[in-house]
């Protein structure tokens, strides 16, 4: 018997509990240890939580709520970004149009040359698959009816939105005015404040509906196929826009790495001097490849463990990590038939997501869109292998002059305790903790 529970307090999940019970894990254990050391260092995915996450019944074993018999208009939810980043706006789109009672348009994906991309949702998603499950949940249709068909929608600017107030208040008039209206949901909008109902629209939507097209999924499979088992998937980021973006400084890096990275900074010049160990200090630095190695380490994973990077283009030091881990896979390393250089950017992503749901187990050194979507499907399929490295824990024992053993043990206890507690797992309200 499992007795769930549910938190809506905030993107953070505390589970309080601490444990140290062990399980079986398919990767191998670091025998090179000294016995006194491996008895506190055990591999991470050893730990055995007493607390899983899973989909909440109310969701998956509820029924819909009816919908109403006549639909207020229709809705189209427009997505900028990377992939991920526009998945997240539509499931919330999703959500939204069910409170306001729209039938759902098939959303606009953003053709963007800086992600190389001119795909549409329907190159990325199986559409049918997806009206099929949302049959109950909200009425989604393929083409408008003919009087509507040659209009463009009422943009509605919901960049200052929030709650279920503000929708229905701002939104829903123009909605009834105009019949046709596109919106980008803003990202600091309250789900917890949805109704139930929509609540389940936009989880069903956004963890039971999207699945990927036929054509990505073989794809997908061969890759997957590919990598050597048991693996793991490591989402690293650390390419020059995004280190330009966080305004840190890093000493060590190649002429090359700086020059990407400066050419990249543009107006956010890098913090300096006490601010810059403040703005560290505070988890805001990307970890490198070489410091990703080295958390990696601390969690006793052996330098044979079989590693899928799912990484964007242009990471930087990857050395770093490869001199500590040889046995490192890509896309571009398995897939030798492809052409990488031309591949739209929503097909990467989708590549990388599809393994790294499916992988034995699943780190990230950021906390992005991407991660967060692979947690909670991740959760979805039982795969409870999964972690996210903490850049504020590094950075912290770092500057506490630690090093070595000091620092790989510190490193040990503090993601030790984030794993059995699921500190950062950031599962939505889609989801509910069950006691084992």
């Amino acid at each position: 018997m499992v007795s769930p529970r549910v938190f809506l307090i905030g993107p953070l999940i505390f589970i309080p509990l601490i444990v140290t019970l062990f399980s079986h894990s398919p990767f191998p254990f670091n025998p090179t240890l000294p016995a006194s050391f491996r008895s506190e260092r055990v591999e991470i995915w050893g730990l055995r939580r007493l607390y899983e996450w899973q989909p909440c019944d109310w969701w998956r074993k509820g029924l819909p709520v009816a919908l109403p018999f006549k639909s207020n208009g229709y809705l189209r939810v427009d997505c900028y970004g990377g992939l991920n980043q526009m998945r997240r706006d539509f499931c919330d789109g999703v959500g939204i149009a069910r409170l306001l009672n729209a039938t759902l348009v098939l959303p606009k994906f953003e053709v963007a040359a800086y992600w190389n991309e001119s795909s549409g949702f329907e190159d990325v998603f199986d559409v049918d698959y997806f009206i099929k499950q949302m049959n109950g949940f909200i009425d989604v249709v393929k083409e408008l009816p003919p009087e509507l068909a040659s209009k463009e929608p009422f943009r509605v600017d919901c960049s200052k939105r929030k709650g279920t107030y503000d929708y229905i208040e701002t939104v829903l008039p123009s909605l009834l005015e105009h019949h046709y209206i596109s919106i980008t949901p803003a990202m600091s909008q309250r789900r917890d404040r949805y109704p139930l109902y929509g609540k389940a629209a936009l989880c069903q939507a956004c963890y039971n509906a999207l699945r990927l097209t036929s054509v990505l999924e073989k794809k997908g499979t061969e890759l997957l196929n590919a990598i050597p088992k048991p693996f793991l998937a490591l989402h690293l980021r650390f390419e020059p826009d995004m280190v330009a973006y966080s305004q840190c400084e890093y000493s060590g890096l190649s002429p090359t790495s700086m020059q990407a990275i400066e050419e990249a900074r543009l107006d956010r010049k890098p913090w300096t001097g006490k601010q810059a160990r403040i703005w560290r200090n505070r988890g805001k630095c990307p970890l490198t490849p070489k410091e990703t190695a080295t958390i990696l380490q601390s969690l006793a994973l052996t330098p044979n463990t079989n590693i899928y990077l799912a990484t964007g283009d242009g990471l930087m030091e990857i050395e770093g990590l490869t001199s500590t881990y040889s046995n490192v896979f890509t896309k571009a390393s398995l897939l030798s038939n492809e052409d990488f250089e031309n591949m739209h950017g929503n097909t990467k992503a989708a590549l990388d997501y599809f393994v790294s749901i499916n992988s034995d187990a699943y780190i990230a050194t950021y906390f992005g869109n991407m991660d967060k979507m692979v947690a909670a499907m991740r959760a979805m399929k039982g795969s409870w292998k999964t972690l996210f490295l903490s850049r504020r824990a590094f950075a912290a024992l770092s500057s506490q002059g630690l090093e070595g053993k000091s620092l790989m043990e510190a490193l040990w206890k503090v993601h030790r305790d984030d794993f059995v507690m699921g500190v950062g797992s950031a599962l939505p309200d889609c989801f509910c903790e069950f006691k084992l």
